[in-house]
């Protein structure tokens, strides 16, 4: 696992980047075994069991989540088990889907992350992640390109992708305690670790600050202390 300096410098290198550039800064950090380069095209449930199992390793598997109900309004607050998502949502065999349709055979690629930041940048979000994952289509023998896709093609096509990489999209429904009501709402892996690594950093670097000030220690002289070590030294110092 990744120490204290370097989630200090992902964290550094994040504030800068959009949600999409600390996603992939938060994958690289959990998969630090993947070329940086190969993990734009990982499927999207692989990425998210990969950050779900960093969330785990870094602030332990119980997740508070807070929402607030649509039918209500009532704050509702639960608790999610970041283990058991790390479990469930990868992808689920071949990352190629293969669909036969009325004469189609089709063959599409499980979309990564990177697939989905530059079909947004489109005019045309859903044709151009088509044309992107596309590996093959056939009809009646002919080969063809993903604009000539029928639309129940295309349905058939989402429906394989979902149920082979149901973590690409993980959707929590949440009955209010109130009224009973459901609501819906997605379950943003790295939004929420990032939210967390945010708050840990700032709390890191004012332990560091008053370390230093107390003892003339460096910063990494400082993040090369446990964190029950660093905790020890800073109630000395409150006693002081």
């Amino acid at each position: 696992m990744a120490g204290a300096a370097d989630l200090l410098a992902t964290w550094e290198a994040g504030l800068a980047e959009a949600s999409a550039g600390r996603a992939l800064l938060l994958h690289r950090t959990a998969r630090p075994d993947l070329d940086a380069r190969a993990l734009p095209a990982l499927p999207v449930g692989e990425r998210e069991a990969d950050l779900f199992a960093l969330r785990r390793a870094l602030f332990g598997e119980r997740m508070q989540v807070r929402l607030d109900c649509a039918e209500c309004g009532v704050d509702m607050e639960f608790d999610l088990d970041a283990g058991e998502f790390a479990r469930s949502v990868g992808v689920r065999g071949d990352t190629v889907v293969r669909v036969a349709h009325d004469g189609w055979e089709v063959e599409f690629r499980l979309p990564g992350a990177g697939d989905l930041t530059a079909a947004a940048r489109d005019v045309d979000p859903r044709g151009a992640l088509l044309a992107r994952c596309l590996v093959s289509a056939v009809h009646d023998g002919a080969a063809v390109t993903a604009d000539a896709l029928p639309a129940p093609v295309q349905r058939r096509i989402a429906e394989a992708v979902e149920a082979a990489d149901p973590g690409a999209d993980v959707t929590l429904n949440v009955a209010c305690p109130e009224c009973g009501r459901a609501t819906r709402a997605e379950m943003d892996i790295a939004s929420y670790l990032w939210t967390e690594l945010d708050s840990w950093a700032r709390d890191l670097l004012l332990d560091v600050h008053l370390l230093a000030t107390a003892y003339g220690w460096s910063e990494p002289e400082i993040l090369a202390l446990s964190p029950l070590r660093r905790r020890y030294y800073l109630e000395m110092c409150a006693d002081v």
